[in-house]
């Protein structure tokens, strides 16, 4: 499990540009909500052997002040409740705005770590003009220039030493596993629980503070025995105002983190869109297990070929991650609903399977000699032993004389052949090659 880093500032002063540089790829995971444009991002990075997960809390397109000033509010708003660190970035051509000001009216009541960044800061004269930033009464900045990544490194050994130490010791004494349901705001998530537990309750927490914890339930009946991580609910009706789509992918970031497989409940009216996407590939990327759930399946006019038809879609839009169990279900009629934590467990047990050494090299080495790696630039490449990591998800290392020549295409052939043999469903497989 890793710490959240929000980003947070007016439009353009380098957000997205300091983000894709932590990340380490140009690309980044876009939700495009229609009225007021904006772009979020969420990624994953890691320095000094820290990891943590990073929000680029974006921009708005301006229409009025007094809109512009309410939407900031809200994402810094937002971001304080759910990060454990906050970094407010700033633009030293634009000097102190208005806008900047208000942030850091917020910003200075936190008790959490707040990294002032003036961005943009590429010579002697701008180092100069930075230090008007000391009126935000923020304390001391950092001066970075993200197009070119001077000054991240300081920031970043500042910011990873600020973020709290990770719950690993009390994750290991909570032996149970965690299920996290999510998905996009109305898909059943709350229906689905209620089903599951045999009680209407509100999936709300009106506790004070920061919703770093998701609501938990204990799931002990027919012989399932689990901790139901619950992302539903806001954390008070006083804040149904907030941007309830930003707010839930926050929640999903910190219950993702916190899962062992999550259960992404869509709607079947609305299909497995680009939200619905964002999720997925969080989970993916935090190599938990994921079991897909098509809900209100009650409601879709069908005939006996809708549901493969349905699935096809969707195993399309996961490539190249498509070995996912997916379920259609009612939440409201219940159907289904126990055959999805059945498919959860098997998922589960399928994240945490262990294969002894022996068998790994009996069974793939004939496999590989067989079907070796393909020779590059003249280099034949010699696999000699398999071994499992001991991580928490599935991990295996392939010794060998030159891992520096095998192509992503032989290792995506690897992880099918151990998936054929030894069944990781709905589990992220890491392979990786190493030096013998």
């Amino acid at each position: 499990m890793s710490n959240i880093v929000a980003i947070v500032g007016r439009p353009n002063v380098g957000k997205s540009t300091f983000f894709n540089r932590l990340i380490q790829r140009r690309e980044a995971i876009v939700d495009a909500v229609s009225g007021v444009t904006r772009d979020r991002h969420y990624g994953k990075s890691d320095w000094n052997g820290k990891e943590f997960s990073l929000i680029d809390t974006g921009g708005y397109v301006k229409g009025s002040d007094d809109i512009f000033e309410e939407e900031i509010d809200k994402q810094v708003e937002l971001a304080i409740d759910e990060a454990d660190a906050i970094i407010f970035m700033v633009n030293v051509e634009d000097g102190v705005t208005g806008m900047d000001e208000d942030v850091a009216t917020l910003l200075r009541k936190v008790k959490k770590p707040v990294f002032l960044v003036v961005n943009k800061v590429d010579n002697g004269k701008r180092e100069e003009d930075a230090v008007e930033f000391y009126s935000l009464g923020l304390g001391d900045y950092y001066t970075i220039a993200s197009i070119n990544g001077s000054g991240t490194g300081d920031l970043l050994d500042a910011l990873v030493e600020a973020l709290p130490e990770t719950e690993e010791a009390e994750e290991a004494e909570e032996a149970l596993p965690r299920f996290a349901v999510v998905g996009r705001p109305n898909a059943g998530k709350s229906s689905f629980i209620n089903a599951l537990i045999g009680e209407d309750r509100y999936i709300v927490t009106d506790i004070a503070g920061t919703t770093r914890d998701s609501i938990d339930t204990k799931y002990n009946r027919f012989g399932f025995d689990f901790n139901l991580v619950d992302t539903a609910g806001i954390r008070k009706k006083s804040k149904v105002k907030e941007d309830l789509e930003f707010y839930s992918v926050m929640r999903s970031v910190r219950a993702i983190e916190h899962a062992d497989v999550c259960l992404l409940v869509l709607d079947a009216n609305r299909g497995f869109d680009g939200q619905v996407q964002n999720i997925f590939w969080l989970a993916e990327r935090n190599r938990k297990g994921v079991v897909v759930l098509v809900n209100k399946w009650d409601l879709v006019e069908k005939d006996h070929k809708t549901t493969k038809e349905f699935e096809k879609v969707i195993r399309k839009q996961m490539e190249p991650f498509t070995d996912v169990p997916i379920v259609f279900i009612s939440a409201l009629t219940k159907q289904r609903i126990f055959k999805a934590i059945e498919t959860a467990v098997e998922v589960y047990n399928n994240r945490t399977k262990k294969i002894k050494t022996s068998e790994l090299n009996d069974t793939l080495l004939p496999i590989i000699e067989h079907y070796p790696p393909p020779a590059y630039k003249g280099k034949f490449v010699k696999i000699k032993y398999i071994m499992q990591l001991p991580t928490p998800q599935p991990q295996f290392a392939f010794f060998c004389n030159l891992p520096q020549y095998v192509r992503e295409a032989y290792k995506r052939f690897l992880e099918n052949k151990l998936r054929e043999i030894y069944d990781f469903k709905g589990v992220p497989i890491s392979v990786y090659m190493r030096k013998k």
